[in-house]
This record gives structure tokens, C-alpha cells and sequence, in this order.
């Protein structure tokens, strides 16, 4: 709504504030909710998130390209999902991440490109180990950089495309045990924001997927009681939402994520006796 304003000397003033509004508002992506016909690459989609949401992103009708080091797993996926396509890959390996890409791009363009590979075993600082340190980081990170340097000229040049980095909510802050893990998910998460500024003039989407605990390999070997624990099928469906509402992060559950968020406002002396309280670390 237009309102107009006059002052005594008769001059108008018109401010746009319900336009003000609803850009305050707006959606920070273009909203994804049609995947029939679209391409997407899902990389580190063997098990958990990764492979529940190329099922229902195949359900839904998309072009579905999966990349892991399981090779068995993904051939099990395409035997049970007609069309979708197989690429094996690790992705540390820079050679074998562009060779995969520019096997995607010689079958039509790309729509989107979803990181999901990673990599998590508890570690202390008490108990540093420098090899876990740089898997951590070659698998959560540097792999996803890998995919980057691929895509990043091809959505570029079409000026289209999206591109979804999937962290976690132990990248918000500091966690126990998290020494090697908690890090690359931060990394991730200020990799994704970068990304937005720089692409969101160019027409690429950005959005960083960060979940709480999810039923997944990775969080089996926690021997500690997962609060909000959902499954795989469970995230599938919310990063789906998130892509349909626009959204640069899609945290969940957020039963248990706006509580992570909160913990992120306080200062560091509250935040650490909080810390200690909960846990007991």
C-alpha cells in the first residue's frame, strides 16, 4: 500500500511501506517447488540424508545424478529408481569431481548440486589426532570446494542453478567431542553465506542445509541420548520445504534447532557454563 503524506507547506511525501514489507519478507532464493524434468547432483548420497532426498527428489521427477565413494550402494539406488545415474567418485579426488560434472553437463545442464558427503568421529583436544583433523577437513570441506570449482563456471555462465551445502548445527558454536567435526561445518556454513553474497546478483541460488541429529551412520556410533531425533525421510522432507519456501538456511527439527540458535546469542561465559551444565564436559 501506497501512503501519501502532506506537509504544511503542501509538498507530498509518498513512502511504500507494504512494498518495504514484503521485501523484508521476500524468500532469499527463487522458490524451488517443480522438480519434474530438473537435474540434480547429489554428492555423498550412498546412505543417509544424501540418498532420502535423491529418492524423493526422483520421486518428484527429477534428473537424479548421485556421487559417493559406495559404489554398491549407489547401484542399488539406480536399480530401484529408473533413469537415476550413478557416478562413483570420492570427493577429495579434484580429477574424478570434474570428470563426474562434465559427464552431467554433456547429458543437458544442471539445476542443482546438493553437498552432502561427510565425515564425523568424536575427538578432544586432550586427545588431538592430526590425520582426523585433515580427513575431517578433506571430506566436510575441501570436497565440497572440489564441486565448487566444477559447477561454480557452469551455473555462472547459464546464470541459473542452485547450490545446497549440507552443515550442521554443531557448526553454530564450540560442542564437546566435536574438535575435528564442529570446525568444517562452521566452515561450511560462512562458505555458504560468502557464496550467497557473491552469486545472488548473478541468478545461483545459495543454501546451507544445517539439521540437528539425523538417523544416519554417522550419528550410530554417539553413545549419548539424541535429543529430536529424526529420520533420513524426515530431512528429506524438510530441505524440500526450505527449497520451496525460498530459504538460505533450512534448519532442522526445530524443536530442537531454535534452541541451538539461542545458544548462539549468549556470551561466552553463559554459553560454556550452559555447555558444561548440559553435558557435563
Amino acid at each position: 500500500m501506497i501512503k501519501t503524506a502532506f506537509s504544511p507547506h503542501g509538498a507530498a511525501t509518498v513512502s511504500y511501506e507494504n512494498h518495504s514489507k514484503r521485501r523484508w519478507f521476500a524468500p532469499l532464493n527463487p522458490p524451488q517447488s517443480e522438480w519434474q524434468g530438473r537435474s540434480v547432483w547429489l554428492v555423498g548420497a550412498s546412505t543417509g540424508i544424501g540418498r532420502a532426498t535423491a529418492s524423493v527428489l526422483h520421486a518428484q521427477g527429477a534428473r537424479v545424478y548421485l556421487s559417493a565413494r559406495g559404489a554398491a550402494a549407489l547401484d542399488d539406488f539406480v536399480a530401484t529408481h529408473p533413469g537415476a545415474v550413478a557416478l562413483p567418485l570420492d570427493a577429495r579426488d579434484h580429477g574424478a569431481v570434474r570428470a563426474a560434472a562434465q559427464t552431467i553437463f554433456a547429458a543437458g545442464p544442471l539445476d542443482c548440486v546438493v553437498y552432502c558427503a561427510g565425515y564425523y568421529r568424536e575427538q578432544r583436544a586432550t586427545e588431538f589426532d592430526l590425520s582426523e583433523m585433515l580427513k575431517h577437513e578433506q571430506i566436510n570441506y575441501v570436497g565440497a570446494l572440489n564441486v565448487l570449482d566444477a559447477v561454480l563456471p557452469h551455473f555462472v555462465l547459464r546464470q541459473a542453478g542452485h547450490i545446497s551445502l549440507v552443515s550442521s548445527v554443531a557448526g553454530y558454536r564450540g560442542l564437546p567431542k566435536s574438535l575435528a567435526y564442529g570446525p568444517t561445518k562452521a566452515a561450511l556454513i560462512t562458505l555458504g553465506e560468502t557464496l550467497y553474497v557473491d552469486l545472488r546478483d548473478v541468478g545461483v541460488g545459495v543454501s546451507v542445509i544445517s539439521p540437528g541429529f539425523v538417523e544416519t551412520p554417522l550419528t550410530a556410533q554417539n553413545q549419548f541420548r539424541m535429543p529430536a531425533l529424526i529420520t533420513p525421510e524426515q530431512a528429506a522432507q524438510e530441505i524440500l520445504a526450505g527449497w520451496r519456501r525460498g530459504r538460505f538456511e533450512i534448519h532442522f527439527p526445530r524443536r530442537f534447532t531454535r534452541w541451538m540458535k539461542t545458544l548462539q546469542l549468549l556470551p561466552h561465559r553463559l554459553y560454556f557454563a550452559v555447555i558444561r551444565r548440559f553435558t557435563g564436559l
